[in-house]
């Protein structure tokens, strides 16, 4: 893995919370739960981009949100006690999702909570490598750096993944299947914990 890739640092401006909301959109382009929602390619594109700003304001506004230095990768991260503003993600679902789905959706996301330690923690709410750019290191890089924080804090970090190709890196980076999320016509999704150390 080349240095360039390996290196990590915060979105700070409006130009990088842009760019990594960008390219979480092209990193989920083909995630199961993202094309369930947005099943319709020109939907997708429309509407993803407005709810990952509403999902990753926090992690934004708190200076959580970090992305690789070349740009491919993005994390968002929300520290203990910082949590997403449920008002516009709700309005994000109620307006762009179609309403048979939307109910679904949001049981899912409610049900994510359930598995949300009690105790202070770090929550990786979205991660995301452009699909041209996968499997080099930039996943791995930017989970190496938020969990630095969490093990400097000696917290937990607790994440659900929307995909199951991606569990064995969580796993490799000593996150746990916690349980298995299904609801209505969704996919799976898995909570996953890694506890404090």
């Amino acid at each position: 893995m080349d240095m360039k890739r390996a290196s990590v640092r915060t979105v700070a401006g409006e130009s990088e919370v842009d760019h990594a909301i960008a390219t979480l959109v092209l990193a989920f382009s083909t995630d199961p739960v993202a094309r369930w929602m947005y099943d319709d390619p020109h939907q997708y594109l429309r509407h993803i981009p407005r709810l990952f700003k509403a999902l990753g304001t926090a992690a934004f506004e708190s200076g959580a949100a970090h992305r690789t230095g070349d740009g491919f990768g993005a994390a968002l991260w929300l520290p203990p006690g910082v949590h997403v503003d449920d008002r516009p993600l709700e309005a994000v679902i109620g307006e762009t999702i179609v309403v048979g789905k939307q109910a679904d959706v949001g049981a899912m996301l409610e049900r994510t909570e359930d598995y949300r330690p009690k105790e202070p923690h770090w929550y990786l709410s979205l991660i995301g490598v452009e699909v041209l750019h996968r499997s080099m290191g930039c996943g791995a890089a930017l989970l190496h750096h938020g969990l630095r924080q969490c093990d400097r804090e000696h917290l937990p970090a607790y994440l659900w993944s929307s995909n199951r190709l991606n569990i064995c890196l969580y796993e490799r980076h000593g996150f746990e299947i916690v349980g298995t999320i299904q609801v209505g016509s969704s996919p799976s999704i898995f909570p996953m914990l890694r506890r404090a150390r």
